[in-house]
């Protein structure tokens, strides 16, 4: 079966951890592009369509909770995947709240990764599809007035 490639944005200021998870990504067909801070991502969302950011909770300067509300702000239909370590699933449950789409704890199981990555990305797609056939209806409305 074809599967057409997410287009993932990997935020975390660990470079080792982002770069080896980037390579896991790319093995299985995946399109990545990194950001070592909150700030950084969201220059990236600027000039890329993103599907999906993986975001590390824990980033000095702006966090991941900081970014994840810029970027639900500014990209309502990009998702979110939270990454945190064991201490801070408090925050990663807040951060579901403000609309990231799961969490996993560090270090999270590649399997359950890939899972949740073709679960976000559908959920996106969906959307956008929604999106598009209410544009296409309220089109058709205008034009049978």
């Amino acid at each position: 079966m074809f599967k057409t490639p997410s287009r993932i944005l990997l935020v975390d200021d660990e470079k080792d951890f982002v770069e080896m998870l980037t390579l896991r990504l790319q093995e299985i067909g995946e399109e990545v592009l990194q950001a070592y801070s909150g700030l950084e991502s969201l220059e990236k969302l600027k000039e890329t369509e993103i599907d999906v950011v993986i975001l590390d909770v824990k980033m000095p300067g702006m966090d991941g909770i900081e970014t994840l509300q810029e970027i639900k702000k500014r990209y309502p239909l990009v998702e979110v995947i939270m990454l945190t370590g064991h201490g801070t699933i408090e925050t990663a449950v807040q951060g579901m709240k403000q609309g990231a789409y799961d969490f996993l704890i560090k270090p999270a199981d590649f399997d359950e990764l890939t899972t949740k990555l073709n679960k976000a990305r559908e959920r996106r797609h969906d959307q956008m599809e929604r999106i598009r056939k209410a544009e296409a209806n309220s089109l058709l409305r205008r034009s049978n007035i």
